[in-house]
């Protein structure tokens, strides 16, 4: 949680998010958007002030950047394959995972979405799943 408080006080909207504090702040009620990306990637740096945009705009979500250069470990164990990445969370449930940039009315229409989900139906359907699958072991 290092990291948050730091970029938090110094003003920006966006966290800095290594793997030390990556399960609890996805684990935390609420959203939580994730986006993976390079200093040498094109399309991360044509969506960074998209995702810094967002992130003034919907104050009550956070908004956590997640150098994949220094958290190699942790892109990997993600299977983050193509940046820019962009994951949503939910509640600690994993709701969006897609590789790209969005455009700003994009990513909008995402959070306007993951914002609506019924979370009550989401984990009625994990828990279906997983009963599915240990009748099926």
């Amino acid at each position: 949680m290092y990291g948050q408080t730091t970029v938090l006080e110094s003003g920006m909207s966006t966290i800095n998010l290594t793997a030390d504090a990556f399960e609890d702040t996805i684990a935390k009620d609420g959203m939580v958007f994730l986006d993976f990306w390079a200093e040498w990637c094109g399309p991360c740096k044509s969506f960074g002030p998209v995702f810094e945009e967002a992130s003034e705009k919907y104050p009550d979500a956070t908004f956590a950047k997640i150098n994949t250069e220094v958290e190699q470990e942790l892109s990997g164990a993600l299977n983050i394959r193509s940046i820019p990445t962009l994951m949503a969370f939910r509640d600690g449930i994993l709701v969006f995972s897609q590789p790209g940039a969005l455009p700003a009315s994009a990513f909008t229409d995402l959070i306007t979405q993951v914002e609506g989900l019924d979370m009550d139906e989401i984990r009625a359907k994990i828990e279906a799943e997983k009963e599915s699958e240990s009748a099926d072991a």
